[in-house]
């Protein structure tokens, strides 16, 4: 090989290595002056000599009319700069150079026969040629090589993708019989040319449209949703338990019926940012018939009504500002076994308390758990009825309203412990700080089906503002009940 080539050739690689990316490249009579923009490069000519080789461009620099020299070799410009335009973020599009030969370089990560082939292939000419061709020392490898360029390309990308073959084979996520299944893309998008629209207004369209989405011939239907905030939920229940025994049953004994319904509804709101208000209806009313009682044929074992309403403003990941209110009174008459005399009514008692605190939330697929704490609290109990002694309720005589303030602590839990299995807890802890009354109320649900189910309700409770009832000296009051029935969630 000639010396003046070889030496040309090291030249250029060394001048085009020193090259700066960010420039866009220009070549005397090699680009159309209308296709650059004038005011980032300047055109420098060099001698004949060099002049077949290379070219000279400035860059501007952040001075004024201060440029840096850039000397790029032809072989640089036509091989290599592409990718210099690619890298370069300023660059617009229509500036960058493509070369469709490259394709398999920026497709998916796919294997290739050919590349493989190129090491198991051996070139039998090239190994019994006695002397390298001959190459004339003035055309340059571009120009003599001007129609194997394809050939040559698919070397250097087989190259390439062997090198990742081997490094990174877990890289690879398609073979090439993959892609021969999969057909020739049909483009059926629908692309609007403007035929009146100036050189300079269609560059601008082609900026403004470079990320928007493209027109389809065909119309998508979109459906649009309001966000719900508000969420509904219901449960009910019919659960009842029957024990018959005939006159002349050897035991003895008495036969007995009861039955207990029960019905929760629940609106809860949540804004998903800040807000959360929750809103409870909880009303139980059970039955039972006493055969022992010479003065009712019925009688209550289980008797509430409970309104409760709880809005929070989130202060911080679990906890929110919480103010809550809560009513509760009964709906029919109680009394005891064989007594006349009225205990309790609708609305005698009837308790409504306002808490203000904090409210500790966390939820799970498992459970939702809640802890208000309420420093400040307001509770008031109403006698409505002349009937009902109020001086078992911590009334003073002939009082119907009473007034405190305390404290109070409530904590929630709702615990799907199984897919048919679940249990509903809630504690209330309040205390005025002269007397104490807490109410622990405790439901297990055994779901048989959909609509039957099997409900153990435990409902114990201290309260010592108020004087027991028949002479007993302990403020600490349990109600069981186990039943079987009707259940209806929504």
């Amino acid at each position: 090989m000639n010396m003046r080539y070889i030496s040309l050739l090291l030249v250029g690689a060394f001048l085009s290595v020193s090259s700066t990316r960010a420039a866009s490249i220009v070549r005397k009579s090699a680009v159309p002056e209308d296709q650059v923009p004038v005011k980032t490069v300047k055109i420098i000519e060099l001698p004949d000599s060099l002049g077949k080789y290379f070219f000279v461009r400035q860059i501007p620099t952040d001075k004024k009319n201060v440029f840096q020299k850039d000397t790029v070799s032809y072989l640089y410009e036509k091989y290599i700069s592409v990718l210099d335009s690619l890298n370069n973020p300023e660059t617009p599009e229509r500036y960058i150079q493509t070369d469709p030969d490259y394709y398999r370089l920026f497709l998916p990560a796919t294997y290739y026969k050919s590349s493989i082939g190129q090491l198991s292939t051996v070139n039998t000419d090239v190994l019994l040629a006695d002397k390298s061709p001959e190459m004339d020392p003035d055309l340059l490898p571009l120009d003599q090589n001007c129609f194997n360029k394809k050939e040559r390309v698919n070397k250097v990308v087989d190259k390439t993708l062997m090198n990742l073959y081997l490094n990174s084979p877990e890289a690879i996520v398609f073979t090439e019989d993959q892609l021969d299944e999969a057909g020739v893309f049909v483009d059926n998008i629908a692309k609007e040319e403007s035929t009146t629209a100036t050189k300079a207004q269609r560059d601008i369209i082609n900026v403004l449209t470079a990320n928007s989405p493209l027109d389809l011939e065909q119309e998508a239907e979109v459906e649009v949703r309001k966000p719900e905030f508000w969420k509904f939920t219901g449960s009910s229940s019919l659960q009842f338990s029957q024990h018959y025994l005939s006159d002349n049953w050897y035991k003895g004994g008495v036969s007995s019926v009861s039955m207990i319904g029960t019905l929760q509804l629940s609106a809860n709101y949540n804004d998903r940012e800040k807000v959360q208000w929750e809103n409870l209806l909880d009303a139980k009313l059970g039955l039972a018939s006493t055969p022992s009682d010479q003065v009712h044929k019925y009688l209550t074992n289980t008797d509430q009504l409970r309104i409760f309403s709880k809005l929070g403003v989130q202060a911080a990941k679990n906890w929110y500002y919480t103010l809550s209110a809560e009513f509760k009174t009964q709906f029919v008459n109680g009394y005891k076994s064989n007594d006349p005399k009225l205990i309790s009514t609708f609305l005698a008692p009837a308790d409504v308390t306002v808490a203000l605190g904090m409210d500790y939330k966390k939820k799970s697929e498992k459970f939702t758990f809640s802890l208000l704490l309420a420093p400040l609290n307001w509770t008031m109990r109403y006698i409505g009825s002349s009937e009902v002694d109020e001086t078992t309720y911590g009334l003073d005589e002939g009082k119907s309203v009473k007034h405190n303030f305390g404290s109070e602590i409530k904590p929630t839990l709702t615990w799907n412990i199984t897919k048919n299995i679940s249990l509903e807890s809630r504690l209330d802890y309040l205390t005025s700080y002269k007397w104490v009354r807490v109410e622990w109320e405790n439901t297990l649900n055994l779901a048989v089906n959909r609509f039957l189910s099997t409900k153990f309700y435990v409902h114990a409770r201290y309260d010592d503002s108020a004087v027991p009832l028949n002479g007993s000296t302990s403020y600490f009051q349990l109600s069981e009940l186990l039943s079987f029935g009707l259940s209806y969630n929504w």
